[in-house]
């Protein structure tokens, strides 16, 4: 077995998680990150409800905006990094990513598949008469 020192490297921090700074450096991170998602939601309101972007790329637009304040909230305020510390919290929210693509998914393949497997309604108030 070898003896192994974990450093951490000054690159693979996340914004807040520096240990050798004040409280207000790390209050700093935080505020930044607050500062960054309120600007993308603002810009997504301002994009869905201005003439000012062409119109069939308004839905394209939501979704890269909607992507960057996933990665925004991620790194600024859940601290995940590519750092080997982190393995556990990224293992535990692709989990969580998995049940909800099964669970939304399995949602919407159930609402689509239902109407085909449904008798006629006069079939149905025939059997309850």
């Amino acid at each position: 077995m070898s003896d192994q020192t974990h450093e951490l490297v000054k690159h693979d921090l996340a914004p807040g998680e520096e240990e050798q700074h004040s409280v207000g450096v790390r209050i700093l991170g935080y505020v930044v990150g607050l500062v960054l998602a309120l600007l993308l939601t603002a810009t997504s309101f301002f994009i869905a409800g201005t003439d000012l972007v062409w119109q069939p790329s308004i839905p394209v637009a939501l979704i890269v905006l909607a992507i960057a304040q996933m990665g925004v909230h991620l790194v600024f305020f859940l601290h995940i990094t590519t750092g080997p510390d982190n393995t556990n919290n990224v293992l535990a929210l692709a989990f969580g990513l998995l049940i909800v693509f099964l669970v939304v998914g399995g949602t919407v393949w159930i609402m689509a598949h239902l109407n085909a497997n449904m008798p006629p309604m006069d079939q149905i108030m025939q059997t309850r008469g």
